[in-house]
């Protein structure tokens, strides 16, 4: 990859050019659609001439010559002006004209593809600040001919330049390109499993990524297809928000012969792109922790709707990871039609984010009960350029192994990695050839290793769920005056209101303060007595009676817990839950609740007891709990000698400075 770092700098450095004129953060404006120019220049430049003689040929024989003069290209797009990038440079004295039609010969789709980055204004703006003709001078010296840099290196070369002008313009760090090394570990665990299938004669596979980006994980799902049987061919397909990228990934189908039209543009969640289709191979690195509330009117509507792409729950506003996830498995094929593969990435939040019964934990129950999810790889921090955070690979599929049914694979690879000679943004770590085959092994082989490689484990679907209940224990309350319940009670809303009303109110007010004034230091055991003990001290002061809400407030103020007062029941003779004591517990769906109880509960609160009516069934993938390793704590007397020596090295020091 060195020679294309190398490319990546000499474009970098074109930037320098525009200083002054441009500010850094529109660089990108200038640098990104000239670069896909000249690639796309770069590929037509051998079959530039049977273009243009197939174009003179076709003159007022055909209104509609496109079919044929991609043929004659060899790609689908082509350029029918006699001028190259080089050529351009021929005619400075009008260079812009020129440069114009030069874009303006490119077939429909190659064109649309330049007009996202809305370069017309670019050209104006660069030639009247005298740069245009230095611009495409240093363009005109790179060599993007596809022999030279492959599809695969383009997309390096494009999204490392993407990266760059995101720090400059402080972008959001949750837009990360996917490293290269990363994606090929994704492949590898997509296509993993179906080798022998897709070793046959000149399979045909589809493929897609609903938030695409430029492309680079099609492109190298494609060449690992390619690289394990040359005859295949994998159909692309992908969706993609900023019209940048999009451009981008548009432009590398274009190169490869692939259809353009489907790299869609537009947002995936509110705007399926791909609705009538279904695939093969779903991937995909969606943006992490992004909001979603802009588009919650439409994700919700869908969400209402029975069997909609995101009627399984939807996650917290704060980050919709799982809603793209559930448009992939939206988007497989059907079990009976062969099923799919899906590979995700990740933060951790999806493995655990959101209590019982929440939008995140029906949506693993409902992944994890349909036994879809076949395996999770935990990845190194650091791995990619904008965030140091954990990584996560889930595998969803609709069409197990046998040995894998009913059973979820956990990967720790979390020290399968390599230091970086030079830190790319926050990416510190990179994982080479070796950690990949490793990782790959691991999971392949995952169902044999469970009780080998302390690196893997493989559960029971059951085991990831669990059951919320709510432990209740008996109200015991005693009813005591004091002068500080006189003062809670005179500073309550409903008695000051009564001091602000007309003359009943005051006088109900003041015998009711009167009356607790005359109970300081009673106490009663029971509600139904105290509330008797009230009402008469009312009606000593001639108050017959007292408001409910009055009443209400007395007891609130005068009870007192007690954990020897008796218990508080109701109607029908049945113990009160006592709000302060309640407690919730997760009993795990392959234990029985009542020994659970037994065991765990009822030798510290005998008296406690389980409403099962608040039970909520919760789903939840606790992988680092998983993979805990003890590590005991250092001998005292080591750590002793340790401060003593640490001390009187300080000894040492101090008294050297009194000399």
């Amino acid at each position: 990859m060195d020679g294309f770092e190398g490319k990546v700098q000499f474009v970098w450095q074109v930037a320098d050019l525009l200083r002054g004129d441009y500010k850094p953060a529109e660089y990108r404006g200038v640098i990104l659609p000239l670069l896909v120019l000249r690639r796309l220049d770069a590929v037509l430049e051998e079959s530039k001439p049977a273009v243009l003689a197939r174009a003179e040929q076709l003159k007022g024989v055909t209104d509609n010559p496109d079919v044929l003069l991609r043929d004659a290209a060899g790609v689908p797009f082509y350029n029918v002006s006699p001028l190259t990038f080089t050529k351009l440079l021929d005619s400075p004295n009008n260079l812009a004209q020129q440069l114009r039609a030069y874009i303006g010969a490119f077939s429909p789709g190659a064109a649309q593809v330049l007009e996202k980055y809305r370069f017309d204004e670019q050209i104006s703006r660069l030639d009247d600040a005298g740069l245009l003709y230095l611009v495409l001078g240093k363009f005109a010296d790179l060599d993007l001919r596809p022999e030279v840099v492959p599809n695969h290196a383009m997309g390096y070369i494009f999204e490392e330049l993407l990266r760059r002008f995101s720090e400059l313009s402080n972008e959001t760090a949750g837009e990360h390109f996917t490293p290269r090394e990363v994606i090929r570990l994704i492949v590898n665990l997509l296509f993993g499993e179906d080798s022998d299938v897709l070793t046959g004669t000149a399979p045909v596979r589809s493929i897609y990524d609903p938030a695409c980006g430029t492309g680079g994980m099609l492109n190298i799902a494609d060449q690992y297809l390619t690289r394990l049987n040359p005859k295949a061919r994998l159909e692309m397909f992908g969706q993609e928000l900023n019209p940048e990228t999009w451009a981008i990934a548009r432009s590398d189908l274009l190169i490869q012969g692939q259809d353009p039209e489907r790299i869609v543009l537009g947002n995936t969640l509110t705007a399926d792109g791909h609705a009538d289709k279904r695939f093969d191979y779903l991937l995909a690195n969606p943006p992490f922790g992004v909001d979603w509330n802009k588009s919650a009117a439409a994700i919700k509507a869908e969400a209402a709707q029975p069997g909609g792409r995101f009627s399984a729950g939807l996650p917290r506003v704060s980050d919709g990871s799982l809603l793209f996830l559930q448009q992939m498995i939206a988007r497989m094929k059907p079990a009976e039609d062969g099923g799919s593969r899906v590979a995700i990435v990740f933060s951790g939040s999806p493995l655990f984010a959101g209590a019982a019964e929440s939008g995140e934990s029906n949506i693993r129950r409902w992944i994890i009960e349909n036994d879809w999810l076949e395996g999770i790889v935990a990845l190194p921090d650091q791995l990619f350029y904008n965030t140091g955070i954990s990584t996560y690979v889930w595998i969803v599929t609709n069409r197990k192994r046998p040995e894998r049914e009913g059973k979820v694979a956990l990967i720790d690879a979390r020290g399968e990695w390599s230091k970086m000679r030079k830190s790319l943004g926050d990416k510190r770590k990179y994982l080479d050839d070796a950690h990949i085959e490793e990782i790959t092994r691991l999971y392949h082989d995952a169902p044999e290793l469970t009780d080998a490689d302390e690196r893997v484990k493989v559960f029971h679907d059951d085991v990831f769920g669990f059951r919320r209940i709510t432990v209740e224990r008996p109200l015991r309350r005693r009813w005591m005056v004091t002068e500080e319940t006189v003062e809670q009670v005179a500073a309550a809303k409903p008695v000051v209101a009564l001091s602000l009303g007309d003359d009943d109110a005051r006088r109900t007010h003041d015998a009711l303060l009167g009356a607790l004034s005359d109970l300081v230091g009673t106490t009663e055991d029971t509600e139904p007595a105290f509330v008797k003990l009230l009402l008469n001290a009312c009606t000593a002061r001639k108050q017959i009676g007292l408001p409910p809400a009055i009443k209400k407030t007395v007891l609130a103020a005068a009870a007192v817990a007690d954990p020897a007062a008796p218990v508080v029941t109701d109607k029908k003779g049945e113990p009160l839950p006592d709000p302060d004591l309640r407690d919730n517990e997760n009993v795990p769906l392959t234990e029985d609740v009542d020994e659970y109880v037994e065991r765990e509960v009822l030798p510290h609160v005998p008296d406690a007891w389980v409403d099962h009516t608040k039970t909520k069934i919760g789903y939840e993938i606790p992988f680092t709990r998983f993979f805990y390793r003890y590590v005991p704590p250092r001998p005292l007397a080591e750590i002793d000698a340790e401060l003593e020596a640490v001390e009187a090295e300080i000894r040492r020091v101090l008294a050297g400075l009194k000399r």
